[in-house]
């Protein structure tokens, strides 16, 4: 087979990745370099998955088959954690407990 009749063929997976690397182009394009979130500069030379490294947040919830440009934004994968239980309530419990340690260490002092 001819290369431009072996270029029409194109794996989903390649796709995929040649639409998110087009995506991510176009997102650094529109916000620069910084994280969204803190602000700092992200690196885009680090494998993914990388705490300084670029991912892809969402803003407001849509299909997720065809998420316009509008609804995303680029942040640091460590600022963009899954895991991360941002409520109010557990805010509070962990800004109170750092607070309680914080006069316990001054009260061992004096």
């Amino acid at each position: 087979m001819s290369p431009a009749i072996l270029a029409k063929y194109v794996t989903p997976w390649k796709y995929k990745r040649e639409q998110e690397a087009h995506r991510m182009q176009a997102l650094r394009k529109r916000d620069g370099d910084d994280c969204r979130r803190c602000r700092r500069a992200m690196r885009f030379d680090l494998p993914r998955g990388h705490d300084l490294g670029p991912k892809v947040e969402h803003l407001a919830s849509a299909a997720a088959d065809e998420i316009p440009l509008e609804n995303l934004c680029l942040t640091h994968f460590r600022c963009n954690a899954d895991g991360a239980n941002n409520t109010q309530e557990v805010l509070d419990r962990v800004r109170r407990t750092n607070e309680a340690e914080l006069f316990a260490k001054n009260r061992r002092r004096a």
